[in-house]
């Protein structure tokens, strides 16, 4: 009777609807349903409703901007303006995709700033980035507690998503207008930027089991083997491919196809106009990664949200 009441309970358990066990990523750029020049932002959201808003930029249109909801966690790779945002869109899909129109004026709070404010948000950084958002906080009137550490090779948890940072070939010099007051002048009237510490991407493992590289603006670095792939196996990869800044894209494509070996990559920080009515433009620097690519190439279409599973496979709204 025992055994025949188990079989039934287990049964009954069978029978549940599944939960939803993916992760959903929402790019939000300047144009809806277009890749553009500056689109950096995107929003991951954990199965269990975790929400994360990834290197918010100019496109976001500040707290206010519909399209963000609840947002649980900021995370910036580096302070240069189109990541942390020195200025900001009004409401999408003002000016052309090439050059989208970023009147309002965010320093030296930043965006990034203003929406974790906003929001209530945990602002999670490498480097010596934390103590700069604290400052940043603390003079808004909010908690410099909620601008939080994590290094290479720790991590931290929000809800059931492990955060760490890994390195990233790039600069993260702190422009004068981010600093503000008689320091930051000077620094613009020297040509010289802050000190912030290097760079960072991240890895972000979701509870479902997905792990995530978000590369932030970088080179081509060892890392991306020896950590992204071997030691985090990263699944799903959101790579810069905008060349001259960072990889360029059949640097981009070598990262793939020979270092972190995803099953798909998110193309980002493409710095050109790269689709018309959400298809990819023959002969852009966007359509070059593609081609050069051996995983798919999904397209972060803004407003659009895809869907991925454990393994990184897109399976809906790709």
């Amino acid at each position: 009777m025992a055994r025949a009441a188990f079989a039934l309970c287990l049964l009954g358990t069978l029978a549940l609807p599944a939960v939803a066990e993916t992760v959903k990523i929402t790019p939000l750029g300047s144009h809806d349903g277009e890749l553009c020049r500056f689109g950096r932002a995107l929003i991951l959201e954990d199965p269990d409703g975790t929400r994360f808003l990834y290197d918010a930029g100019r496109m976001v249109a500040g707290p206010e901007d519909p399209r963000l909801g609840r947002i649980d966690v900021v995370l910036v790779s580096h302070l240069h303006g189109d990541h942390v945002g020195d200025r900001r869109i009004v409401r999408t899909n003002a000016g052309a995709c090439a050059e989208p129109q970023t009147p309002v004026v965010t320093a030296p709070n930043t965006n990034s700033v203003d929406i974790a404010l906003a929001k209530g948000a945990t602002i999670i950084t490498g480097s010596e980035m934390p103590r700069f958002f604290a400052g940043k906080l603390q003079a808004l009137g909010g908690d410099p507690s909620a601008s939080q550490l994590v290094r290479f090779g720790g991590s931290r948890r929000v809800g059931g998503v492990s955060i760490t940072t890994v390195p990233a070939v790039h600069s993260n010099g702190v422009s004068g207008d981010l600093i503000g007051g008689e320091l930051g002048d000077l620094l613009e009237a020297a040509g010289l930027t802050a000190y912030a510490g290097p760079p960072t991407g991240y890895v972000l493992t979701f509870s479902n089991g997905l792990v995530v590289y978000l590369s932030g603006d970088t080179g081509i670095t060892a890392e991306q083997e020896s950590v992204v792939c071997k030691h985090y196996g990263a699944k799903l990869v959101v790579m810069n491919i905008g060349d001259t800044f960072t990889t360029g894209p059949k640097e981009a494509a070598y990262v793939v196809n020979a270092l972190v070996k995803p099953s798909a990559v998110i193309a980002s920080h493409v710095n050109e106009a790269a689709t018309k009515d959400g298809k990819v433009l023959p002969n852009t620097k966007t359509d070059t990664f593609i081609q050069a690519s051996s995983v798919p190439v999904l397209l972060p279409l803004s407003g659009r949200t895809m869907d991925f599973d454990r393994d990184g496979n897109c399976v809906s709204g790709c």
